[in-house]
């Protein structure tokens, strides 16, 4: 057996209004079913590469928080927006558009990032890869220590 691609991340959410709007209207992430009902409170999204690339499953405004700190489970997700840092400069005036805050940025080497957290507080890394940024003959770029990044 071999993975040959990460299809898509499910993640549970209090809100499903309040999700639906921060993916599909913020960072303009398409729904799949427009806001149609389905057969239980969920929204799909895909920009087109798979039949989904994120699920939000609604489990109501009970559910227990994420816990903060050092953990066991997921970072984040990231998700490519483009291929220049102005793409990142435009993204952080839409977010902060939209009331969102950028908790950090960085420079990867082989990417660009902006990090921010969605409702629920799972943190979202939107990057751009850097141009001339070859990973695939020199693996070593994605291991590089974290450098800050200047926009």
């Amino acid at each position: 057996m071999q993975v040959r691609e990460l299809g898509h991340v499910v993640l549970y959410v209090r809100d499903l209004a309040a999700s639906r709007r921060f993916y599909g209207e913020v960072l303009g992430f398409p729904e799949i079913t427009g806001g149609r009902p389905i057969a239980f409170p969920a929204a799909a999204f895909t920009t087109g590469r798979t039949h989904h690339e994120l699920l939000l499953i609604e489990v109501g405004p009970d559910a227990a928080p994420l816990p903060h700190g050092r953990r066991v489970g997921m970072y984040h997700i990231g998700l490519k927006i483009g291929d220049d840092d102005q793409e990142l400069r435009d993204a952080i005036v839409d977010l902060r558009d939209h009331g969102v805050e950028v908790v950090g940025t960085a420079d990867h080497h082989v990417s660009h990032s902006v990090y921010l957290a969605d409702p629920d507080g799972n943190e979202i890394e939107l990057y751009v890869d850097v141009p001339g940024a070859d990973w695939r003959s020199d693996p070593n770029l994605v291991m590089q220590p974290t450098r800050p990044l200047h926009l």
